[in-house]
């Protein structure tokens, strides 16, 4: 007895596509999730990079009965004629960072350019401490001929709100840190938990320097450093926050001048968030250093920054700018509390 073949029923066209049409909608659904995940991942981890440099700096602390200074200077700005010093807080911090061995192999008492340290590369080391996971410049500079020179960061040291520091006088800004200041517990007047250590920036941050333009009026926006920016100067493409080892605070710090992730426009073609810096410390513009070098991430809305307590405060890029300012100084009278 023959049985009949029973016929298999295929998928037809309209039905194969559906279903693709389906699982295309589902994945689209899962990235942003996904990707949010990702970025909570990585906003932890910035932050937990910050409290590894409080807890670096409270060390420092302990052992020396100060902080350290933001460089150290001969005060002399007409030939950059220091034979050491310069070396940036970050480069200070380095034994209590697990980087005592790095830390070795360099001499303080020389600058970062010196052949022996320049030999030791260490300029050019990348410190994963130092680096959020979420900057997208992660990369070494190289020179002209693809040599490695130096490594960029995230995590800039408290300059103050403007002025930076005046050659002329020897006179220190108002931030956490300044050219050869140590500051003590007591000078921080407004408390530890009023005051921002540190703050997030990005690499590779194009700014305009050296022309000694600027008051000690404090400009209030952008327009005002863009017209500063237009007067002169040197503009720099993409070299802003790319040396960790450099104390100037056009590399390794920021200032309160603008609100966390403010634009300015520096005519490189390049990009809108620049800084400006009036006069290099230390360098041939002998001026007072005035700067607007900003606070900037790569989270939405946000900067991660350290207080010099040692905790850790995610501020909104839309925070007052006069508390942002507030924060930014030692020893201005204002007690913020919440923010």
């Amino acid at each position: 007895m023959t049985s009949a073949l029973k016929t298999r029923r295929a998928f037809t066209l309209i039905e194969l596509l559906v279903v693709i049409a389906i699982i295309a909608i589902l994945i689209a659904l899962l990235l942003p999730a996904v990707q949010q995940a990702r970025e909570a991942a990585r906003r932890t981890q910035c932050k937990n990079n910050l409290k590894q440099i409080g807890l670096a700096l409270h060390n420092y602390l302990d052992s020396y009965g100060r902080f350290p200074p933001s460089f150290v200077t001969d005060g002399d700005g007409t030939n950059n004629p220091t034979g050491g010093g310069e070396w940036s807080v970050q480069a200070r911090l380095l034994p209590y960072l697990e980087a005592a061995n790095a830390y070795n192999a360099i001499d303080l008492s020389q600058s970062y350019e010196d052949s022996d340290n320049a030999a030791s590369g260490i300029s050019a080391l990348r410190v994963n401490t130092y680096l959020c996971p979420s900057e997208i410049n992660d990369r070494v500079r190289t020179n002209s001929m693809g040599e490695a020179i130096h490594y960029p960061l995230s995590y800039g040291f408290n300059g103050g709100v403007w002025n930076v520091w005046d050659v002329t006088t020897s006179r220190p800004g108002a931030g956490a840190f300044a050219p050869n200041m140590a500051f003590k517990l007591r000078d921080f007047t407004d408390g530890t938990t009023n005051t921002i250590g540190f703050s997030e920036v990005k690499a590779f941050t194009p700014y305009n320097r050296d022309g000694a333009f600027g008051t000690s009026t404090i400009p209030n926006t952008a327009a005002e450093i863009e017209t500063l920016i237009g007067m002169g100067g040197s503009d720099k493409p993409d070299s802003g926050h790319t040396e960790w080892v450099d104390g100037r605070v056009h590399q390794t710090g920021f200032t309160a001048t603008l609100p966390p992730n403010t634009l300015v426009v520096v005519p490189t073609g390049v990009t809108e968030e620049g800084d400006y810096t009036s006069c290099r410390e230390d360098k041939t513009c002998n001026a007072p250093t005035y700067a607007a070098v900003t606070s900037r991430s790569w989270h939405t809305g946000i900067v991660n920054s350290l207080l010099m307590d040692g905790s850790v405060r995610s501020i909104s890029e839309n925070i007052d700018l006069q508390t942002w300012r507030n924060l930014a100084e030692r020893n201005d009278g204002q007690v913020i509390g919440e923010f």
